[in-house]
């Protein structure tokens, strides 16, 4: 039947609306079921009741569903006349006589759920499962405990504690069955109905009963559970064996990880323990070491794991630390409206409780921004990612080729750390305004130090986008703000972040000196860029200038080219050509050469022709001039 689903889809107009629009809409769909039913007075007919059977549900469930409306819209019309006369603004509040109207519609809505209990009970006829009863047992002692909660409102001291029981008796019914069914099978609906209606109230009645606040609500809940009723406690256990009393210890690791922990009984913040005073406080902080310890496991066991599906595993612990948030603030608010005074040791130990919790669910959700961004340098480096390579490959079987990651997809990656960059500084600064954090100078400092942590990689990050765009000179200012913010020490002395610790808040001692030496490096890289790109725009702009006298490159191919006659690749030669005398056969001037005996050179010796026997001397000939000008070699 999903009784508790079926009220708890009809009760979602109660978002968007008041009570008495709930109870007008619920009289419509009665109006439609009884017709469908044929349940409905014709007109011009004398009214008569025709009772619900067990075996009318057992053939259609909408006879039980009839039931649930009717006792849902006397609980509507009771909840519209307590809001209306709370809300009036003359002050008198909640007289006699509507406050008994307001209890018979209680007692209406409850009776009517009760007899449906009734008929379910008869599994023979209703056909009904044994999670039908206990949904429908447990919906039925939420109604009757909320008439004993009017019940009280108008008693005596007295009479008033004994109806307190009475009413702890009924929500401590409901409260067992719902987290029995929710052990079993973990819908959101029964957690809801738990946090929101039932949970709250047994823990106001328990006040009122004079119990002790560090009494835990499942405890209570199991102390006034009607345990004489044999079949409802068997009922019970056999959804949930742990229902009624305590786990054990769990022996292995496994067995740790999947039970609850033991619930602290103090907090230990800076160096001062404060003790517990609410048992919700010390449950919710329980929680959160479970889910930080599955967190743990996880991360160990997937180290590769995409970065989103880390993100994705510290959604229990922030839940779990809202939770623990929540709780924390709602015991404040009860002891502020008991106006107890601050120096009272409850109330500083729940200042002190409240930031710490609060210090811890900001440090989480630092982590899971860490990790989205990249846990391992936080975003301190950017590399171009490698695109997946299709797993078809060509009709002419060829492989494909992987591309570059494109500019605006390095850029939109870029913008999303940024994002994350600035959700993080503003989570940092927000635990300056929980109160009590601004009296601890050293604290103080120490969070502006880890915002100035992520001010500089934000920074760096900006600069990345300026230097793919080819903005060197924002880059280069950029860097030099980083490198200024990352001076300032960003460790933490509140925990001690270990290497196998899932990233939080708490930063490790090596990151600020990481930082720094990366900035430094890529400032001095981004310097000696501008400085080119300055020298490469002054010689562009003397050469310009100078560009009219100077000569043709193939006049000066022995020459380096100096600032201002910079290379001009438009002036290589002069055109159209002019005529101008050009050297082409160079002249060898060797006039040693006639002068100068050299090694291996021997003069020749004249002979005189002999004629008759008789040697006659040659007559001397003059010498004839050789080469142009008269000279040269003989």
């Amino acid at each position: 039947m999903d009784i508790t689903t079926f009220i708890s889809n009809h009760r979602s107009t109660l978002l968007i609306a008041d009570y008495n629009t709930y109870r007008t809409q619920l009289s419509r769909q009665i109006l439609s079921t009884r017709k469908r039913l044929g349940r409905a007075t014709p007109r011009r007919e004398k009214f008569a009741l025709k009772a619900i059977t067990a075996e009318d549900v057992g053939g259609n469930r909408e006879f039980a569903h009839l039931l649930l409306l009717t006792a849902e819209r006397a609980w509507a019309h009771a909840m519209h006349v307590k809001t209306s006369h709370t809300e009036d603004a003359t002050g008198k509040g909640i007289t006699g006589s509507t406050r008994g109207y307001v209890i018979s519609r209680l007692a209406k809505a409850a009776k009517t759920a009760r007899d449906l209990v009734g008929m379910l009970n008869e599994r023979s006829n209703s056909k009904a499962s044994e999670y039908d009863l206990l949904e429908g047992r447990a919906y039925a002692a939420s109604l009757a405990g909320a008439e004993e909660f009017e019940k009280e409102s108008g008693g005596d001291q007295e009479s008033g504690e004994k109806r307190w029981h009475e009413c702890l008796k009924q929500y401590s019914e409901a409260r067992v069955i719902y987290g029995a069914l929710y052990e079993k099978e973990k819908k959101e609906v029964y957690r809801e109905i738990l946090a929101n209606t039932v949970d709250p109230t047994i823990r106001y009645a328990a006040y009122q009963a004079h119990l002790s606040r560090t009494i835990a609500i499942p405890t209570v809940a199991k102390r006034f559970f009607p345990k004489d009723n044999a079949e409802l406690v068997k009922m019970v256990e056999q959804v949930d064996q742990y229902a009624l009393k305590d786990k054990p210890v769990p022996k292995t690791e496994a067995e740790k990880q999947a039970s609850p922990q033991d619930v602290p009984n103090s907090v230990t913040w800076r160096g001062r323990k404060a003790n517990i005073v609410d048992a919700s406080i010390g449950q919710a902080l329980a929680s959160v070491s479970a889910a930080e310890a599955r967190l743990r496991s996880y991360l160990s066991s997937n180290p590769s794991a995409p970065n989103k599906d880390k993100a994705a595993a510290y959604d229990d612990v922030l839940v779990a630390s809202q939770d623990a948030a929540d709780a924390t603030k709602r015991a404040t608010d009860e002891l502020e409206k008991e106006k107890v005074d601050e120096g009272d040791p409850r109330m500083q130990d729940l200042r002190v409780t409240s930031l710490a919790v609060n210090y811890d669910l900001v440090s989480w959700r630092v982590g899971r921004n860490r990790v989205l961004i990249g846990a391992e340098d936080d975003g301190m480096k950017f590399e171009p990612q490698q695109r997946k390579k299709p797993r078809r490959s060509r009709k002419d079987g060829t492989d494909h080729q992987i591309r570059e990651e494109g500019r605006g997809h390095k850029l939109a990656r870029l913008r999303e750390r940024v994002v994350l960059y600035d959700a993080t500084i503003q989570s940092v600064n927000s635990v300056k305004d929980l109160r009590g954090a601004m009296r601890d100078a050293k604290f103080v400092e120490e969070l502006d130090g880890k915002a100035n942590y992520f001010r500089a990689l934000k920074y760096l990050n900006i600069s990345y986008s300026h230097s793919l765009l080819g903005n060197h000179v924002n880059a280069l200012a950029l860097l030099r703000q980083a490198q200024d913010l990352a001076r300032h020490p960003s460790s933490s002395s509140t925990k001690t972040a270990t290497d196998d610790a899932p990233p939080t808040l708490d930063l490790q001692q090596s990151v600020s000196s990481n930082l720094q030496t990366h900035v430094s490096s890529l400032l001095s890289r981004t310097h000696a860029l501008v400085e080119l790109h300055n020298l490469e725009a002054a010689s562009a702009a003397a050469c310009a200038k100078n560009a009219a006298h100077a000569a043709p490159l193939v006049q000066n191919l022995n020459s380096y080219p100096a600032l201002g006659t910079q290379v001009d690749l438009t002036k290589l030669v002069t055109y159209p050509p002019k005529v101008e005398p050009v050297p082409v056969k160079p002249l060898f001037l060797d006039v040693a050469w006639n002068y100068i005996d050299y090694p291996g050179r021997k003069g020749e010796v004249e002979q005189k022709p002999v004629v008759n026997g008789v040697q006659e001397e040659k007559k001397a000939e003059p010498e004839k001039k050789k080469g142009w000008f008269g000279f040269g070699r003989g």
